[in-house]
């Protein structure tokens, strides 16, 4: 089975929707994988931006976000 990828501030187990996110907004190619509340505070954002975001990202159709 898949090792469960973690967030790199807190350790977290990262649902697909948040790996998503942050490959949406850093670049697919990054290293680093943040939950909602450290991606905020990495961009300077509320957690709640996160979420309308991922919700745009996916009536969009971006592939990242199936």
């Amino acid at each position: 089975m898949r090792e469960k990828k973690k967030c790199t501030e807190c350790n977290k187990i990262l649902s697909k929707d948040e790996i998503a996110l942050t490959q949406k907004m850093l670049g697919r190619n990054v290293n680093e994988l943040y939950c909602l509340d450290c991606l905020a505070e990495y961009i300077d954002c509320d957690r709640s931006e996160l979420e309308i975001k991922i919700e745009e990202f996916k009536e969009q159709g971006c592939t990242l976000f199936l």
